[in-house]
This record gives C-alpha cells, structure tokens and sequence, in this order.
C-alpha cells in the first residue's frame, strides 16, 4: 500500500520501501563535534526499533540516512513522520539541552526518496560513505566518526530478513 502526505513538500510512502533522507539545521547551525555524536547516538538508537539503518552520516551542517522502517506492534510500518519526528525531535532536544540554547534546531521539512532499484540503493550507500571524503573532513570511508553503515552483507538478504518478520 502506498500513503501520501504533505507538509510543504510531498511524502510518498509505500509499505516495504526502503528510504534515503536527508535533513538539515536550520540557518545552516554548524554542529559542534559533541552535538555530532549525540546525533550519531540517537540514529544508531532507532536502528532495530523503528528502522533498519543501513547507513547514515551526521555532517556538519546535515544528515544523510538509508532506512527501511520496521513495523510497529500492530503490523503497520511506522511512518516516515514517526521516524523523523523520533530522530529529529529527540536530537533536537538533547542537543539544545547540551549547548545551552534553545529554538529550533532542524528545518522543518527533510527530503525523502523511495529507493527504487538495488542500483539506487547501493548509489545511496555510496553517496553516503563519500559525502564526509567530498567535503574534505576524511580521507576514507572508514575516517569519519559520525559515519555507520550496516556490516557488508547481501542487500538481498537484509530485505529477506525485514520481510520474513511480517
């Protein structure tokens, strides 16, 4: 089943789909490392309770995830706004709360994109990996501490695993 919803932008939502989002702090906020980490900390944190996190990054300025939401106790994928509002808001506060400021910390919209093809999918994967090497804060793949991909396996047996629970 496909859902649609709109904030200021479109969100198309379809049942087993994985995802690539990415959001940013508002007014370009350039997050100090220990803001990073606590961001870091909160994505890892809905890994294996609302998502299956493939990979993300926490930069500077923005986040970048591959997901596939898990399904909540009554069978029903958790919805893209439940994510985010569980990642955005809980960070939000936490950072907030750690510097010593208060406001919004994200923009309000994140951009999403349902992942259509393995091809897409390990395009992401990559984009990803290569984002904190294209901004010149690492120098491989593996040198960014706010960096987490899911261990080298099959994506064909990381979907057989999420769909074999429902």
């Amino acid at each position: 089943m496909s859902t649609y919803y709109r904030r200021n932008l479109p969100h198309i939502e379809k049942d087993g789909a994985s995802y690539f989002v990415n959001f940013s702090t508002r007014n370009d906020f350039v997050l100090p490392e220990e803001a990073r980490t606590l961001i870091f900390n909160h994505c890892l944190f809905e890994n294996a309770r609302k998502v299956h996190m493939h990979a993300f990054v926490v930069m500077p300025t923005h986040v970048h995830m591959l997901f596939t939401p898990m399904e909540s106790e009554i069978g029903e994928p958790y919805s893209l706004a439940e994510v985010m509002q569980g990642i955005k808001g809980v960070s939000s506060h936490s950072v907030n709360k750690l510097l010593g400021r208060k406001g919004t910390l994200w923009e309000a919209e994140s951009f999403d994109r349902i992942i259509r093809s393995d091809a897409d999918f390990e395009y992401r994967m990559l984009y990803i990996v290569q984002n904190p090497i294209a901004a010149g804060l690492a120098k491989g793949p593996d040198h960014y501490r706010w960096a987490w991909r899911e261990s080298a396996q099959p994506r064909a047996a990381a979907v057989h695993e999420s769909s074999s629970s429902s």
